[in-house]
C-alpha cells in the first residue's frame, strides 16, 4: 500500500508542475503537494481510504500527519469498501481512530472477526455505529453498547444466535437513548426494538427462509412469550422491506400490531415493500392513511397492493407534498395515483424525487391488449411538467405500444416524454417502450403463419433486427431509433439505465414469486422484439452511464451495438446483461469479448445466458477491466475454463467476488472454488467465491449461505431503480 500511496502523490507531484510550468502562464516556479493550500489538500485526501490515510499517508511529513488527522476526515468513517483490510490492519486503524470518530460504517464487512469487532468499544465517543453484514455475537453487542454511551443510531444483524437476554443493564440504557435502529432479521425476534423507546426512526429488512437448512418449518409463534413492542410513540420514518416467505409477512404483522392501536402522530415516512401477488391485508392501513393526511409533512410512501384502495390513498396524498412515492403492482391505484399527482391532489409535485410505477398497469397479457393496459405518452408529459424534480422513476412491467397508441398519427412517442425529466438520474423501462413500431412486414408474416405453423408445414418467421452496423442506412420503419434518441437528447444526465424485456424472468430472481407473477411469457410482445443492437448503439449518446442492465431482449443478435455503446460511455462501472437474443445459443460472444475490452472502469459484471462459455478468450478479455471487483456468471448450459478462471483473477487483483452458477460437475466446481480460496484469500480477505452448478438441488442452501449484501448488489437479479432503501451500501 505504501508504494500505491507514493505513486499517487508522486504522479500529482508531475500534474501539477506540468500545470504551472506552462511558458504561456508562469515560467520559472515549481510547485508541489507541500505548496497546496490546506483545503485543497484536504479535498484530496477524503478519496484516500482511512487505512492508507492513517498507517501510510499521515507518516510522509507533519503536515500530511496534521491534515490526515482532521476531524473533517476523520469524524465520519467507513470501512464498507476497504476489501483489502484485514484484521490486523483494521485494528491498527481502529487504535488510532478511537478519539476522533463520531459516525463509523462497517457495513458489509462480513470478512472481520468478532474479536476485531470487539475494538469498537475503544470508540466512546462513537454517536452512529453500522455493523450491518458483521458476524456479531449478542455478547460483543452488549460490550459495544456498554461502553458506547453517547450512541444515538444502530444498525446490526439479528442471527439465529441472538439472544437479548444476554444484554447488559448498561447495554439496555444505551438503548433507551437510540433515536435510530436498523435490523436484519434472519431469525424471528423483535431484536432489540422493544428495548428502544425513544425510537424516531426505524428501518427492518426480513429475510428469514421459511425453511431451516435442516428442512424444518420456521414458525412465529415463538414470539409470543417476548416482550410486547413499544408504542412507537416519537416514531417519525418507518421502512420494511421483505424477502419472500410467509415468516417474513407474519412477523412484519407482528411488529405493526401496535399501529392498530395507535398511530405515531408524527409520522412522515411508511415504506413497506412485500413481494408477491397476494400480501397479508393489515386492517390498519385506512387508519394510517388518516393519519398521515392530517399533519401535510409525508416524506415518503409505499404500501403492499391489499393494503389500500383509491380513496384512502386520495386521502393519504391529499394536502402533502411527498418526495419519494412507489406504486409498484397497484393496478388498482393506477388512476388515482395519475389524479393525485396531476389533479391537485396533492400540495406541491414538484417536491417528489423517486416514483415507481412498477407493474401499475399490469395486466394479463393478450393480443387484443386494451390501449387503456398501455401507458399513455400524453400522460407522461403532464406528469414529467407536474412532477418536474424527478430524478429516479421506474416503469418495469408496463406496457408502452407506440404504434397502438390512443390519438392521431403522429402521437407523441413516450420516449420523447420521458425526455422532458431534465433531472433524471435512474430511469427503468419495458424493452416495447423504446420501439418506435412494429415493422408491417413482420405483422403480416406472424398473422398469416398460423394455419401452415399447425400443419407443419412451414418454419416459424423470425422476427427481429438484422445486425447493427454504424453508419449504415436507415432502417425499415419500425426498427429506427427516433424515439429513444429523444430520451437520450433529453435526458443526458442519465447515470444508471435498466431495460428490461416483458417476458424476462432470471434464473436467479430476488423476489421470486413477485417476479414470476409479473412477467409475460416470453417473446408474446412484439414491440419488444423490434429492440436491438441499433437501440443499445443509440445509449452512446448518455456518455454519464455508469449502471446498465438489459435483460430478455430477444432482438439482439450479434450485440454489436454493445461495442458501439461502450466505445462512448467510458466511465460504465455496473453492466448487467442477461438473455439477450436467442436463448439456444450464444450469438454476441464476439461482441461481448469487445465490448469487455473497453470496459475499462468497470467494477461489477453479471451475466445471466443459457449457454455461455467462459473460455480463455472470455476470461482474457474481462482481464481489460482491470477494476473489477465483482464477477456474477449464471448459465443453465454453460461451462467454465478452470485454468483461464485461476489466471483471470491472478491478473485482476481487485476482484474480491467471483460467483459462479453454470453446467459442469459438483466436483469440477468445488475443486475451483477450493483452487481459488487457497491460492487467493491470503491476499484479499473479503474474497468470496461460489462455483457451484446452477441445477444442483442444494443450490438453495448454498446462496443462503452468500452475504446478503452481495446477493442484494449482484448475485440475485433486482431492479435497483426507485426502490426501498436497502440495509446494505448500493
Amino acid at each position: 500500500m505504501n508504494e500505491i500511496v507514493s505513486g499517487v502523490l508522486e504522479g500529482m507531484d508531475r500534474q501539477i508542475e506540468q500545470a504551472v510550468c506552462d511558458q504561456d502562464t508562469i515560467s520559472s516556479a515549481l510547485v508541489g503537494m507541500s505548496d497546496l493550500s490546506d483545503e485543497i489538500m484536504l479535498c484530496i485526501l477524503r478519496h484516500v481510504p482511512v487505512c492508507d490515510l492513517l498507517t501510510n499517508v499521515a507518516n510522509v511529513c507533519q503536515k500530511l500527519h496534521a491534515l490526515c488527522y482532521d476531524k473533517t476526515l476523520l469524524a465520519h468513517v467507513k470501512f464498507s469498501e476497504e476489501y483489502k483490510a484485514d484484521d490486523q490492519l483494521v485494528r491498527h486503524t481502529l487504535k488510532l481512530l478511537a478519539n476522533h470518530v463520531q459516525s463509523l460504517s462497517l457495513n458489509s464487512c462480513y470478512w472481520l472477526s468478532v474479536s476485531t469487532l470487539e475494538l469498537l468499544a475503544r470508540c466512546r465517543g462513537v454517536t452512529h455505529l453500522d455493523v450491518t453484514g458483521c458476524r456479531l455475537t449478542s455478547l460483543c453487542l452488549s460490550r459495544l453498547l456498554s461502553s458506547l454511551s453517547s450512541l444515538r443510531s444502530l444498525a446490526f444483524d439479528v442471527r439465529p444466535c441472538f439472544n437479548s437476554a444476554l444484554l447488559s443493564s448498561e447495554a439496555v440504557d444505551s438503548l433507551s437513548r437510540l433515536k435510530e435502529l436498523r435490523q436484519t432479521l434472519f431469525t424471528p425476534s423483535y431484536g432489540v426494538v422493544p428495548c428502544c423507546a425513544q425510537l424516531r426512526k426505524l428501518m427492518l429488512q426480513f429475510d428469514i427462509p421459511d425453511v431451516t437448512k435442516e428442512g424444518v418449518g420456521v414458525c412465529c409463534q415463538l414470539m409470543v412469550g417476548q416482550s410486547s413492542v413499544p408504542h412507537y410513540e416519537q416514531l417519525e420514518e418507518f421502512t420494511a422491506r421483505l424477502a419472500p416467505g410467509e415468516v417474513n409477512q407474519t412477523l412484519l404483522l407482528l411488529y405493526l400490531a401496535v399501529f392498530s392501536v395507535h398511530i405515531p402522530k408524527h409520522l412522515r415516512v411508511f415504506i413497506v415493500s412485500v413481494p408477491g401477488p397476494n400480501p397479508a391485508h393489515w386492517p390498519a392501513a385506512p387508519s394510517l392513511a388518516k393519519s398521515l393526511s392530517q399533519r401535510g409533512d409525508l416524506v415518503a410512501l409505499q404500501l403492499p397492493r391489499t393494503w389500500l384502495d383509491p380513496m384512502s390513498l386520495k386521502q393519504a396524498l391529499e394536502g402533502n407534498s411527498p418526495k419519494h412515492l412507489s406504486f409498484s403492482r397497484c393496478p388498482a391505484l393506477w388512476p388515482q395515483a395519475f389524479e393525485s399527482l396531476l389533479n391537485g391532489g396533492v400540495r406541491d409535485a414538484s417536491h417528489l424525487i423517486s416514483l415507481n410505477l412498477s407493474g401499475i398497469n399490469h395486466v394479463p397479457y393478450s393480443e387484443c391488449r386494451s390501449v387503456e393496459d398501455q401507458l399513455v405518452a400524453r400522460t407522461v408529459s403532464h406528469l414529467a411538467a407536474a412532477c418536474s424534480n424527478v430524478k429516479h422513476l421506474n416503469l418495469m412491467h408496463t406496457h408502452y405500444h407506440h404504434e397502438h397508441s390512443p390519438g392521431l398519427d403522429g402521437e407523441t412517442h413516450l420516449c420523447a416524454s420521458l425526455g422532458r425529466f431534465q433531472h433524471l438520474r435512474s430511469l427503468t423501462l419495458p424493452a416495447c417502450a423504446l420501439s418506435d413500431g412494429v415493422n408491417t412486414n413482420h405483422i403480416s408474416a406472424r398473422n398469416s403463419a398460423p394455419s401452415l405453423l399447425f400443419q407443419g408445414l412451414k418454419k416459424a418467421p423470425r422476427v427481429g433486427l438484422q445486425n447493427y452496423k454504424p453508419h449504415s442506412e436507415p432502417s425499415p420503419a419500425g426498427d429506427t431509433t427516433s424515439g429513444l434518441s429523444s430520451l437520450t437528447a433529453g435526458c443526458p444526465f442519465l447515470e444508471t439505465f435498466e431495460i428490461i424485456g416483458p417476458g424476462f424472468a432470471s434464473t436467479l430472481p430476488r423476489l421470486e414469486p413477485c417476479t414470476r407473477a409479473s412477467v409475460e411469457p416470453r417473446g408474446m410482445c412484439a414491440w419488444a422484439k423490434g429492440v436491438g443492437d441499433a437501440h443499445l448503439a443509440a445509449l452512446e449518446a448518455l456518455p454519464r452511464l455508469r449502471r446498465l442492465t438489459l435483460a430478455g431482449l430477444p432482438g439482439v443478435l450479434r450485440g454489436t451495438g454493445l461495442v458501439q455503446l461502450t466505445k462512448r460511455c467510458r466511465d460504465l462501472r455496473v453492466l448487467s446483461l442477461a438473455n439477450l437474443g436467442s436463448l439456444k445459443t450464444m450469438n454476441y460472444t464476439a461482441a461481448l469479448v469487445e465490448t469487455l475490452k473497453h470496459c475499462t472502469q468497470l467494477q461489477e459484471l453479471r451475466l445471466e445466458q443459457p449457454y455461455l462459455n467462459a473460455n480463455a478468450s472470455f476470461f482474457e478479455a474481462l482481464s481489460s477491466c482491470s477494476r473489477l471487483q465483482r464477477l456474477c456468471l449464471i448459465s443453465r448450459c454453460g461451462t467454465f475454463d478452470p485454468s483461464a478462471t485461476e489466471a483471470f483473477i491472478e491478473r485482476c487483483c481487485h476482484v474480491v467476488m467471483c460467483h459462479m452458477f453454470m453446467g459442469g460437475t459438483l466436483v469440477a466446481c468445488k475443486t475451483l472454488q477450493k483452487s481459488l480460496l487457497d491460492r487467493f484469500l491470503a491476499e484479499r480477505p473479503a474474497l468470496s467465491v461460489v462455483i457451484y452448478p446452477l441445477q444442483h438441488e442444494d443450490l438453495p442452501s448454498v446462496i443462503r449461505g452468500i452475504p446478503l449484501t452481495l446477493l442484494d448488489r449482484i448475485t440475485l437479479f433486482q431492479s435497483h431503480v426507485a426502490q426501498p432503501p436497502h440495509l446494505s451500501p448500493m
